[in-house]
């Protein structure tokens, strides 16, 4: 049976472990601009151990943005920013894919030029984001009701999605993650309890699901499906959702992906957000329905990895807060040494304090 410290072939090159870094919004991008910078690549460089690191969310156009800082994937500056990175990375030996991201109603009339975000439907999401106060602080604001994108608005994001994978290979990444999960835009599609459209978008489940998979061949086309993969979140209670038929949507995304060959699936686990655990019928029903990588994160352990992975129910795990205060976090799974403690406070913002003074092993 595979274990944490072995190596796994993907579609588009192998890994040296399978302990993958989950993407995590870290926002201390440079402003204004949203530009990656230099503490950045220390930051993703310390972590270079990962068998693949997934970038935090980049923003696939101005559109896009929902929080404070969040790095882009749009303009010059913002390439050149994430390249330094990514040449970074493999100095160090590292593998790293850039998450594709779309915040849709997750956002603020001052990340918006004063309107409303975007989403399938005009439905509130009656929850907060962060922004800059007028003091410089960060503060927690309320999202202001969306308006519902038109159909003829669709085609529109779908190229920005292509534009950013395309400015992703010119900025040197290993591969493109399509951010489907967390109630994000993409989600906010899949999922009943955001979307009430009553057009070719909406509805039925293939519906639903026909947005989602419109980006994904955009993307594929952009590069390659090896290239490609997607985070879905069945289930997830996190960005107001209530995904009551998340597993179904879940499963049929899995069905879709699989038939385009996509490099990898990643499962983001919702009890890590609130939402219910996820039983081990699911996870056989998303193995028959996706044959490929699957990438599983959400709380994981040492000993829960070993019982998936040893069922074949994944392939690799993704390690969010624990890579966060442990840049050697591979290294101490493999030889079961203590952890680090997160430093919850300072996750979201702020400089190198909480990002890159946590110590490995070896200081």
């Amino acid at each position: 049976m595979p274990a944490l410290r072995d190596s796994l072939t993907l579609p588009a090159f192998s890994t040296t472990n399978r302990v993958f870094m989950a993407p995590m919004t870290r926002m201390r991008s440079a402003q204004p601009g949203d530009v990656p910078t230099d503490l950045m690549s220390e930051y993703y460089t310390q972590r270079a151990g990962a068998g693949l690191i997934v970038t935090e969310g980049s923003q696939i156009s101005p559109q896009g943005k929902g929080y404070f800082a969040t790095p882009g994937i749009h303009t010059d500056e913002q390439i050149a920013g994430w390249r330094r990175i990514t040449d970074a990375v493999h100095d160090k030996g590292g593998k790293i894919a850039l998450q594709l991201w779309h915040v849709g109603r997750v956002t603020h009339s001052v990340f918006q030029g004063g309107g409303p975000g975007v989403s399938a439907s005009a439905v509130p999401f009656r929850g907060t984001t962060t922004i800059q106060g007028l003091d410089g602080e960060l503060v927690t604001a309320p999202c202001p009701t969306p308006r519902a994108l038109t159909v003829e608005e669709l085609p529109g994001i779908v190229e920005d999605y292509r534009r950013a994978t395309v400015n992703a290979r010119s900025a040197g990444f290993d591969m493109v993650e399509i951010h489907g999960a967390n109630g994000y835009l993409l989600q906010q599609f899949m999922s009943a309890s955001s979307n009430q459209r009553d057009d070719e978008y909406g509805g039925s489940i293939d519906n639903r699901a026909r947005f989602p998979l419109e980006v994904v061949d955009a993307v594929v086309d952009a590069w390659d499906a090896a290239h490609v993969g997607m985070r879905i979140s069945p289930m997830i209670k996190f960005g107001g959702l209530d995904d009551s038929d998340g597993l179904e949507m879940g499963l049929h995304i899995a069905s879709e992906l699989n038939r385009r060959e996509l490099g990898y699936l990643h499962l983001c686990e919702p009890d890590w957000a609130d939402g219910p655990e996820l039983d081990d019928d699911f996870r056989i029903k998303l193995r028959e329905a996706f044959n490929g990588v699957i990438i599983a994160a959400g709380n994981y352990t040492a000993t829960k990895s070993a019982r998936v992975l040893d069922a074949g129910w994944a392939d690799a795990i993704a390690f969010g807060r624990p890579f966060i205060a442990n840049p050697d976090l591979p290294h101490r799974l493999f030889n079961d040494t203590p952890l680090n403690e997160l430093r919850p406070e300072l996750i979201y913002g702020g400089g190198a304090t909480g990002y890159t003074d946590y110590p490995a092993l070896t200081d």
